[in-house]
């Protein structure tokens, strides 16, 4: 159903009823090094005197969602035939993958997006605001009928959730959209290849001929999705939600489900479990030089363990690790390697207004480090801290910060 038909009423006063078209507002081993070069900033763009240099040519190309959000913030989620006011109300692009490359852009790299619109009013105002933001969208491809993918969002602020129901773009993208030439293109140079599972097919080709190239790759894990299965076998980094390592591998808990995952995807270096207020857990293979015979030891004890050991006085994201050593989980196997928590931005109730796009913004910097050679230890901070600064306003695009945020300029040092 095209947008300007679609008919979704939260309110007496917020109904999206014959919406008319609008315009977009726009409001660890890695094998590179890690720069140790700094660039002065002007005194007009931050209190801070130096930020680090971007990552020589690190050029990131992803392939997934895009869309229009239409944001509603709300004093608290509705009841089932309630009318109640939105208190708020933002139009803005979205998207996982348009998001996470966006956030990546802001923080320096050269991206590129691989997706698919439409010719009307939002799928221009999409691509326009991608690129006010540097993303590279001349691999788009543009339909010149059907309607651009949309989501309705609302944002609760009492309990600090938002639910997202969405509407797929018509025509879906199709294999033959994306030509040999333009799909080689876009990998020329490229330092790491992004995929949220959307557009699955079109994400397998490009897989292969990723893997082909030897281009590392990492994969979004939301949700089981068509296609998720063969594109993990692909995977050099995964990034998961908290429900996702359990669902896939049926295992009775995420530290075991992380395991799991190694010894089923064989190519995987690292998984990472994002845990929202919790912060995360990441289980990185130990390399064949690092592998040690040494004693087993129960990830699950290990896990109480670094939750002892992190500090929780600070409001800061941090990171505490393991040794490598040999990690079992009983029932699944033995994997070598080390495991790392790390801790989210204590953020204050106040400034804390919507975590839309939270997770896209974690994965955008997680791509970041992964090109600026940034040892475990340091990413997953700072990965945090980006995520965190997105919180602080509406949308999932907003709070991204750029890499000269004087509150970023601490963990890129």
């Amino acid at each position: 159903m095209a947008p300007h038909s679609t008919s979704l009423c939260f309110s007496g006063t917020l109904c999206f009823t014959r919406l008319p078209p609008l315009p977009l507002f726009s409001s660890s081993t890695i094998s590179l090094p890690v720069s140790r070069q700094f660039t002065r900033m002007s005194s007009s763009s931050s209190s801070m005197d130096y930020v680090p240099s971007l990552p020589d040519n690190a050029i990131v190309l992803g392939c997934g969602g895009i869309a229009v959000d239409f944001l509603a913030t709300v004093d608290s989620y509705p009841q089932p035939d309630d009318k109640i006011r939105s208190t708020s109300l933002k139009v803005q692009g979205g998207g996982n993958a348009a998001n996470a490359l966006t956030c990546a852009a802001r923080l320096g790299l050269t991206s590129r997006l691989i997706s698919k619109v439409a010719n009307d009013s939002q799928g221009k105002g999409m691509l326009e605001e991608l690129e006010a933001d540097g993303v590279d969208t001349s691999f788009l491809v543009v339909s010149k009928e059907g309607n651009s993918p949309f989501t309705y969002i609302i944002v609760d602020k009492q309990t600090k959730t938002r639910t997202c129901i969405h509407t797929p773009g018509d025509p879906p993208m199709l294999l033959a959209d994306l030509s040999q030439s333009s799909m080689l293109s876009a990998l020329d140079r490229a330092s790491i290849v992004y995929f949220d599972v959307r557009l699955h097919e079109t994400a397998l080709v490009i897989a292969k001929e990723a893997g082909r190239k030897k281009i590392p790759i990492l994969v979004d894990a939301e949700k089981k999705r068509d296609g998720l299965d063969d594109l993990l076998q692909f995977a050099d980094y995964v990034v998961c939600t908290a429900k996702f390592p359990q669902v896939w591998t049926e295992a009775s808990s995420t530290p075991g489900a992380l395991i799991s995952m190694l010894l089923r995807l064989p190519k995987l270096k690292f998984v990472i479990v994002t845990l929202g207020e919790e912060g995360c857990l990441m289980l990185e293979r130990a390399s064949k030089a690092e592998v040690l015979q040494s004693q087993e030891t129960d990830i699950e004890s290990l896990l109480e363990t670094l939750k002892h050991r992190k500090d929780s006085t600070t409001t800061f994201p941090t990171c505490v690790s393991s040794e490598t050593t040999k990690l079992k989980a009983d029932g699944i196997g033995t994997v070598s390697g080390r495991l790392f928590l790390g801790t989210a931005e204590n953020i204050p109730t106040e400034e804390l207004l919507d975590t839309t796009g939270a997770g896209d913004a974690f994965i955008g910097a997680v791509l970041y480090a992964i090109c600026a050679g940034m040892p475990p230890e340091k990413m997953l901070p700072f990965a945090a801290q980006v995520a965190g600064c997105s919180c602080r306003a509406l949308g999932a695009r907003t709070g991204l910060p750029h890499r000269t945020d004087p509150r970023l300029v601490p963990f890129l040092v």
